[in-house]
């Protein structure tokens, strides 16, 4: 039988993190046709209705159906409005560990909706799942995410040379074709010790938030395709 994460929501102080449903395609169109998640992730350009909806109704929950991962969106508590993507990915059940990766809506940024959202799943994962290990991988010119890694609390554990792909405009154009070039990816990693450790110096320990199942819908039979993308 095929080890699974259970169908969940959570929530911090600021967000919810669920399942996304076909109310989410506006938005969701919205955030994945941003320059930047074009330049750092391998989502499709232009990211279309069709591929929203195709993602929404079955792609992001066969992903967790396949025990691969898991595909949460974040939002805003109060008002409900889409702020990102948290992702569980390349999942190894036997040794308790997997990769995180995450991106935020453009409207979103600097207001540290990554940093939370991430900890509340890492800390789920460790505190009721019993994870001993979450790897963050962070492409070498993508200081924001490293900032991220490393305001979370993550440890850096070296490089993979050439092991990743971004995009970027041919030419510095603005207005030119997307082109894929290779880069080093930096390895990062989080263990439960390392948030024993920030709890223990902030006070934050109870901060993962409330977790509750939601009964969301999965169609397994979806073609293999991740939100957060390849690499951030």
């Amino acid at each position: 039988m095929t080890a699974t994460f259970p169908d969940i929501s959570l929530s911090t102080e600021r967000l919810l993190l669920r399942p996304y449903d076909e109310a989410d395609i506006p938005e969701l169109v919205e955030m994945m046709n941003d320059d930047l998640v074009t330049a750092w992730t391998g989502a499709p350009r232009p990211y279309t209705e069709a591929t929203a909806r195709a993602f929404t109704t079955g792609g992001a929950a066969a992903e967790r159906t396949s025990g691969r991962g898991l595909v949460l969106a974040v939002t805003e508590l109060l008002t409900q409005r889409l702020v990102g993507t948290v992702q569980l990915q390349n999942t190894d059940w036997r040794i308790r560990g997997t990769e995180v990766g995450y991106l935020t809506a453009s409207w979103a940024r600097g207001e540290g909706y990554a940093g939370e959202s991430v900890l509340a799943v890492v800390r789920w994962l460790f505190g009721s799942l019993g994870f001993e290990r979450v790897e963050l991988r962070t492409a070498a010119d993508n200081s924001a995410s490293q900032q991220v890694a490393q305001k979370i609390g993550c440890i850096s554990e070296g490089v993979l040379r050439g092991a990743g792909l971004i995009r970027s405009r041919a030419g510095d154009d603005p207005e030119g074709r997307w082109v894929e070039t290779r880069t080093d990816l930096l390895v990062w990693s989080l263990l439960p010790e390392d948030l024993d450790d920030a709890d223990d110096a902030d006070g934050s320990g109870t901060a993962a938030g409330e977790v509750y199942e939601t009964g969301y819908a999965p169609y397994p039979d979806y073609a293999d395709y991740s939100a957060a993308a390849q690499r951030r």
